[in-house]
């Protein structure tokens, strides 16, 4: 079901960040906001697709999860995607409006958009009895935790997407809002955001050496997305661009694992 999610999420980033005009973002964001199958007949035909199957992937994780009595996880999740494309909305509506944030204006969203909050939330789903109401109440409070793993995945996204050209010239990312507002090069802006990068990794270490508001399962959650991070982004956004370090690492994982 992460998996999905993750799919879904790169669908939504890409219509909001490439392909819709500001009118079909408007209907397109409140159709998710509503979250009814009956929204589909406001959407243009190719959004039709893509909210379907939004839907459809949180409909397959409500049937997973109901036999144990889970279903409130699934709308915390539902919730989390939602606000996600809310912010994905903010960002787009500035790019599309000729709208220059400032740089703590834009930083916040972006920290938002950046969807690791949600992937929390939505990876506690389908754990098990360690799992509470009182978890998502938690993960929804922004603990430092969750907090330092979206500054860790936007920051190092930005820095790998902008030193190595991987946006369109007129898509600014927070590095260039940084730049113009500061006055300072690429690489003066790279080391204020690798400081922001480090200090957050310190955040995490200090939150999982003394694990006292949720069990150490459910703070490995952003542990490990983080390292995804770490492995994805340190050498470029191997996310979009699939080195080949990266195809060896999959492939030494899931198709030829070393027995032990």
């Amino acid at each position: 079901m992460m998996a999905k999610v993750i799919i879904m999420t790169s669908i939504l980033d890409d219509t909001y960040d490439s392909y819709a005009t500001y009118d079909e973002l408007i209907l397109y964001t409140s159709a998710i906001e509503r979250w009814e199958i009956k929204c589909i007949d406001q959407l243009p035909e190719y959004m039709k697709l893509s909210y379907k199957a939004l839907l459809d992937v949180y409909e397959e994780m409500e049937q997973l999860v109901a036999e144990h009595g889970r279903q409130y996880r699934v709308e915390y999740a539902k919730n989390a995607i939602i606000r996600l494309a809310q912010s994905y909305f903010v960002e787009a509506k500035w790019t599309l409006q000729n709208y220059k944030p400032s740089f703590e204006e834009f930083k916040i969203n972006a920290l938002s958009s950046c969807g690791y909050a949600m992937l929390a939330i939505a990876s506690f789903v389908g754990m098990g009895d360690i799992v509470t109401p009182e978890t998502f109440k938690w993960a929804t409070s922004e603990p430092k935790i969750i907090q330092a793993s979206t500054i860790i995945c936007r920051f190092m996204d930005d820095i790998a997407e902008h030193k190595f050209k991987h946006r369109r010239e007129d898509d600014w990312s927070v590095i260039d809002y940084y730049m113009e507002e500061y006055s300072v090069t690429a690489q003066e802006a790279y080391d204020v955001f690798n400081k922001y990068i480090e200090s957050a990794w310190k955040d995490m270490n200090q939150e999982l050496l003394k694990p006292t508001e949720m069990p150490t399962e459910v703070m490995n959650r952003s542990l490990n997305l983080s390292r995804v991070m770490d492995v994805l982004y340190k050498e470029g956004d191997g996310y979009t661009y699939v080195r080949k370090s990266i195809k060896d690492a999959i492939t030494s994982l899931l198709v030829e694992p070393i027995t032990l």
